[in-house]
């Protein structure tokens, strides 16, 4: 069943919060708004459309989404979520194009504190002064162009489009450097000067990615962890609850 959802915080001033649980399958539709939004999920991950690019928001990062962008969303897993609504007077310094954002702990714990309050419009002056500071911490977050970054690189793309075709493949990045008459060291200097990334959290990333494909399609989670190249599904269901900040049975139940 698809669940859609038209309703979006209060108008923002200087913000506007919403912390929320959404049932699997809801769809947020395509609009545009003339405040910019930040939205990351405390557990579960939720995909974007926004102006034509994909992305994707696990628990550590965010999405920030400017004023006027078009965008629209959905999630195949339950999940819980936060967005914070920033008018578009306060949106000056913040990022003017569609981007991922790092989440620091404050960052993080002032929408906390304003939705274990029951705070959605922040008024008092104490809330004011931290409604500031959250979009402060929004203007000095990391930002990176897609939670699961690419490369045209001439050998970044090929390693990257073999560890897309098989997401299990355990080719350390020692053998990928031999097999392409490189050094291991030119290639991790690349994936971090190229991707922000380790050539290790890219791939831990793509099977992150992967696992939640395969959980929508009702893919068992012993079988995802072998065909991702888990020796156990103790091992795989650690990494999941990392990245998601909960269980692939719980997201899927």
């Amino acid at each position: 069943m698809k669940y859609s959802i038209q309703t979006e915080g209060d108008s923002p001033n200087p913000i506007s919060l919403r912390t929320a649980f959404f049932a699997r399958g809801t769809v947020f539709p395509r609009r545009r708004r003339s405040w910019g939004k930040l939205n990351y999920a405390l557990s579960g991950a939720c995909e974007f459309n926004i102006e034509g690019v994909h992305y994707i928001s696990p628990p550590q990062y965010g999405i920030w989404i400017p004023p006027g962008a078009e965008h629209e969303a959905k999630n195949s897993q339950e999940i819980h979520y936060v967005s914070v609504y920033v008018a578009a007077a306060y949106c000056v310094t913040l990022p003017q194009t569609p981007t991922t954002l790092g989440l620091s702990p404050l960052l993080k714990a002032i929408p906390a504190d304003f939705a274990a309050r029951g705070v959605t419009c922040p008024s008092s002056m104490e809330d004011q002064r931290l409604s500031f500071v959250l979009i402060d911490q929004i203007r000095l977050a990391p930002r990176f162009d897609s939670y699961l970054p690419f490369s045209n690189d001439k050998w970044l793309d090929p390693i990257l489009r073999a560890l897309q075709a098989e997401p299990g493949n355990q080719t350390s990045l020692a053998e990928w450097a031999e097999h392409y008459g490189t050094t291991e060291r030119t290639l991790s200097r690349r994936f971090q000067t190229q991707l922000g990334i380790s050539f290790r959290e890219w791939r831990q990333r793509m099977r992150f990615v992967t696992a939640l494909t395969w959980l929508d399609a009702g893919e068992p989670v012993h079988r995802i962890a072998i065909r991702l190249g888990y020796r156990n599904p103790s091992a795989f269901i650690a990494m999941f609850r990392r990245l998601a900040g909960t269980t692939p049975m719980q997201l899927s139940s």
